[in-house]
């Protein structure tokens, strides 16, 4: 992927991996589609190798080569990922840090629609609306 392809405001976020960043509502959305493009990628290369493992019996000796393409397609993700400044909360599982919690986001979600705090796992994401409503945070009004 090319950095001509990103918007300037994109070009300027990226970062090395580990480096940590905080975003507000309208920052996490300027960079959701690089996010999206990206892992919507990294999916499709995916998935032929999943179909192909999930035909193989555990013990095939083919499996071997195919956990090999896997975790190289998901090593590199997770590189692109946070070299946007964000978190890896699982596979397909993203959050941008606000400095009180995560914006959450999983492939293949339209728009960032989920809030969760450091503590929680991804499961108990909250829905946006809801947290900006009850605890009106300085990020969602940046």
């Amino acid at each position: 992927m090319e950095l001509n392809s990103f918007p300037a405001e994109v070009i300027a976020s990226i970062s090395h991996p580990g480096e940590s960043k905080h975003f507000s509502l309208s920052e996490a959305k300027q960079v959701l589609p690089v996010l999206q493009k990206i892992t919507r990628s990294a999916a499709q290369d995916l998935a032929p190798l999943q179909d192909e493992m999930s035909r193989l019996l555990d013990c095939d000796p083919r499996q071997e080569p195919l956990r090999e393409q896997f975790e190289q397609i998901v090593r590199k993700w997770i590189s692109q990922v946070q070299r946007l400044g964000l978190r890896v909360s699982g596979l397909w599982e993203v959050g941008f840090d606000t400095g009180d919690g995560y914006l959450s986001w999983r492939h293949p979600e339209l728009r960032l629609a989920y809030f969760r705090h450091y503590e929680e796992i991804f499961s108990l994401r909250r829905p946006l609306g809801q947290v900006i409503e009850e605890d009106q945070p300085e990020w969602a009004y940046q």
